[in-house]
């Protein structure tokens, strides 16, 4: 383990050094989330009672999703990988004493968390000074927190597994763009990141929750903003600890397969 967690902490100190790029990024996801707050605002004044979130709920998953941003979208992932492939660089990553699979997990774990820990406190704080319910509150349950953070590192880990079967695909593509394309977009409709998994019709959430998808996103913010609660909670986490144990193997079994006959291209 002391060669994946130093793996990890060196590309977490290097991300740690892109503060400019940080700061670029608050300043859109502050303007982002007050668009999305004051966009649902106008829905739930015309009738709240036909939403499945109360306006508090709605307003805290939103800024949490820009909050940990950085963890939890698809396309925050090390391109680095790719390029390994495509010019024949790949060959040297296959010389170290270390499985592929988990050289690119943790420098994908290190390189989130970097970009995270610059955004995320500066988010979280702007959104608990705002009024109630357009801004975010501590969880009123004691278990909820825990629960959350158990959550998010499982909901993290499952989107760095779907990016490692955009890495395992590349060794048979040679270039990535209409994987990813496909990847990214699935990402997107169907994690909730567009839109909250409740707010979809009946049919595409029992769709959504027969995918992996949600599980990489909506299952911690809302049981951090209190949609999710009890049994429902506890079932929901478990599903998605099956999907990211499913996600792994399935993972490791493409990269296993694909470095068996790998092609270095290029010099």
């Amino acid at each position: 383990m002391k060669k994946y967690i130093s793996v990890l902490r060196i590309r977490f100190l290097n991300g740690l050094q892109y503060r400019a790029a940080a700061l670029g990024g608050l300043a859109t996801q502050f303007a982002w989330g007050g668009m999305l707050v004051l966009l649902y605002r106008a829905f739930y004044q015309a009738d709240p009672t036909q939403f499945p979130m109360t306006m508090q709920q709605t307003a805290a998953y939103i800024w949490l999703q820009q909050a940990f941003l950085a963890l939890l979208m698809n396309w925050q992932m090390d391109n680095e990988p790719f390029e390994m492939i495509s010019n024949g660089n790949i060959a040297y990553e296959l010389t170290r004493p270390i499985s592929l699979y988990g050289l690119w997990f943790m420098r994908n774990v290190g390189l989130r968390a970097s970009k995270a820990a610059l955004r995320c406190l500066p988010v979280m704080l702007f959104a608990m000074l705002l009024p109630a319910p357009y801004g975010l509150a501590l969880p009123e349950l004691s278990w909820r927190l825990p629960a959350f953070v158990l959550s998010m590192a499982m909901a993290m880990c499952l989107a760095i597994s779907v990016a490692m079967l955009e890495y395992a695909t590349s060794f048979w593509t040679i270039s990535a763009q209409g994987v990813r394309i496909v990847t990214q977009t699935a990402c997107d409709l169907l994690s909730g990141q567009l839109l909250p998994i409740p707010f979809m019709p009946p049919a595409l959430q029992f769709v959504v929750k027969l995918l992996p998808f949600g599980y990489m996103q909506d299952v911690p913010l809302r049981i951090y903003s209190g949609s999710l609660s009890g049994w429902e909670a506890a079932g929901q986490m478990g599903a998605q600890a099956a999907w990211l144990a499913a996600m792994m193997a399935l993972g490791m079994w493409m990269m296993r397969r694909a470095l068996k006959r790998v092609v270095a291209q290029g010099g």
